[in-house]
C-alpha cells in the first residue's frame, strides 16, 4: 500500500511560483511511476505531469509544458511539482497519484487528498 500526502498549495498572484510536494508512505513508492493531476471547479480531473519510477522519463500536459517541472527524490519518498509563471487557469485542487501511467485517472492506483492552488489575476 502507498499513502500520499500533498502540501505546498496556496494563494498566489499570476506570474508567481509554487512548489508542491507529495510525501509517500510505504516502501514501494520508489518502484512506482507517479504523477500530478488537477481538478478545477465544475471540471473533470485532468492530467498535469508524470514521472517514471527512476525519473528517467517525464510527460507533461501541453497546458503546463515549459512552465511546470516534475521531479522526485526516492530517498525522501517525495515527488515535487515546481510551478512557474502561474496563470489564473491553473487554479485547481492538485492531486498526486502513483502506480500507473497515462492521461486517464483510471490508469492510476493510489491517490492523495489534494492541495488547493489558487492563482489570482
Amino acid at each position: 500500500q502507498v499513502q500520499l500526502l500533498e502540501s505546498g498549495g496556496g494563494l498566489v498572484q499570476a506570474g508567481a511560483s509554487l512548489r508542491l510536494s507529495c510525501l509517500a508512505s510505504g516502501r514501494t513508492f520508489s518502484q512506482k511511476n507517479s504523477g500530478w493531476f488537477r481538478q478545477a471547479p465544475g471540471k473533470e480531473r485532468e492530467f498535469v505531469a508524470a514521472i517514471t519510477w527512476n525519473g528517467g522519463r517525464t510527460d507533461y500536459a501541453d497546458s503546463v509544458k515549459d512552465r511546470f517541472t516534475i521531479s522526485r527524490d526516492n530517498a525522501k519518498n517525495t515527488m515535487y511539482l515546481q510551478m512557474n509563471s502561474l496563470k489564473p487557469e491553473d487554479t485547481a485542487v492538485y492531486y498526486c497519484a502513483a502506480g500507473g501511467w497515462g492521461l486517464e485517472t483510471s490508469r492510476w492506483t493510489y491517490w492523495g487528498q489534494g492541495t488547493q492552488v489558487t492563482v489570482s489575476s
